[in-house]
């Protein structure tokens, strides 16, 4: 870091090339593992031969866990501590994201850095929001590590993918700081 991580949400950058974003420095695109999920499917991107492919993107890839879809598809989902029961907003199925399940989509999505599920609390939440947010964030954490780690091991694919975590805490420095240890 610093990059410029272009998104492109559905696997493209709307409007622009690959060769326009090359030009504009881009280092690395952002996709999104919810979207992802929904259409055309983790398993449809991994037939395919993984979303480097499947975009045609010789860089890397980062994919989001599908917690901002958590915060902003929040009248469609439920937060569980097991994990969060969406509405597709797409055809109004539904569709529970766990922490073990959002590392076997991204591992079959084949990012090169996927994001720990978190939850994703609003802007400016009350301390106690905050709080409930960063606590399960940190146990979802652990959770994702386990199947990720497990992942790695079944495939020997130890240096093929990164796992990073979210830092939550809202506007709340010392849970920030919190999360960061």
């Amino acid at each position: 870091t610093p990059a410029f991580m272009p998104v492109g949400t559905q696997a493209t950058v709307k409007t622009v090339s690959h060769e326009e974003l090359r030009q504009l420095g881009a280092q690395i695109m952002l996709s999104n593992t919810y979207h992802l999920y929904l259409r055309p499917g983790h398993e449809v991107v991994r037939e395919m031969g993984g979303i480097h492919r499947f975009m045609a993107w010789d860089r890397p890839v980062l994919t989001d866990s599908g917690g901002f879809q958590v915060f902003s598809l929040s009248s469609m989902n439920r937060i569980r501590e097991d994990g969060v029961l969406f509405q597709s907003h797409v055809d109004g199925s539904r569709h529970l994201f766990t922490p073990e399940n959002v590392m076997e989509v991204q591992h079959a999505l084949g990012a090169d850095i996927i994001m720990a599920f978190d939850e994703c609390p609003p802007g400016q939440s009350s301390r106690e929001v905050a709080t409930s947010a960063h606590e399960r964030t940190l146990r979802w954490l652990d959770r994702c590590r386990v199947r990720f780690e497990a992942l790695q091991a079944e495939e020997g694919t130890r240096a093929r993918q990164t796992l990073l975590p979210i830092l939550q805490g809202s506007v709340y420095a010392d849970l920030r700081v919190d999360a960061a240890r």
